[in-house]
């Protein structure tokens, strides 16, 4: 819900104003030339007219998020370490495994293993990395599951979800 004092006003009103609005409520200030307004994050200023703008404000947060995430980094240790625990394999045991996945219908491998190689003595694993993307899935993690590992750091992360799991946790 949006704010406004028009003009004129003092300059302890004004200040009273900010101050109630932006300092404690944390909304954005935007002056014109008949008024000041406080302004939710999803709303705008058109013509001294407070617009909602809710669905574009939804879709840059949800952008900014998407980048946030893909982002997140743990080291190759962590990785390589979570892997082993929730699977049993380290990069070698990955890389012998891909070598042996049958071609594509198309005649490709399901992944580049050469490049993988080269990706695998990175020092630091992004989330938004397409060959950490294309790995977690061929290892059948989630979406959900790998932002919440890249999130914590926290391996069981990656541990299948139990129904009983769900349901103790409800």
């Amino acid at each position: 819900m949006s704010y406004k004092l028009e003009k004129p006003y003092t300059d302890v009103e004004r200040a009273d104003f900010i101050v109630q609005y932006n300092h404690q409520q944390g909304l954005n200030i935007q002056e014109t030339e008949t008024a000041i307004y406080a302004l939710e994050a999803w709303e705008v200023l058109e013509d001294d007219e407070v617009v909602d703008n809710t669905e574009a404000y939804e879709q840059e947060q949800a952008e900014k998020e998407a980048e946030r995430i893909s982002m997140l980094n743990l080291t190759g240790a962590d990785v390589e370490r979570a892997i082993y625990k929730v699977k049993g394999m380290d990069f070698d045991d990955i890389i012998s495994y891909l070598e042996a996945q049958p071609l594509a219908e198309d005649g490709e491998a399901v992944i580049d293993v050469k490049a993988l190689k080269i990706e695998l003595k990175a020092n630091n694993f992004y989330r938004g990395n397409p060959y950490v993307e294309r790995v977690g899935k061929l290892l059948g993690f989630t979406d959900e599951q790998m932002d919440e590992f890249f999130e914590t750091g926290d391996y069981t992360k990656l541990l299948p979800k139990t129904e009983d799991a769900v349901e103790e946790s409800v």
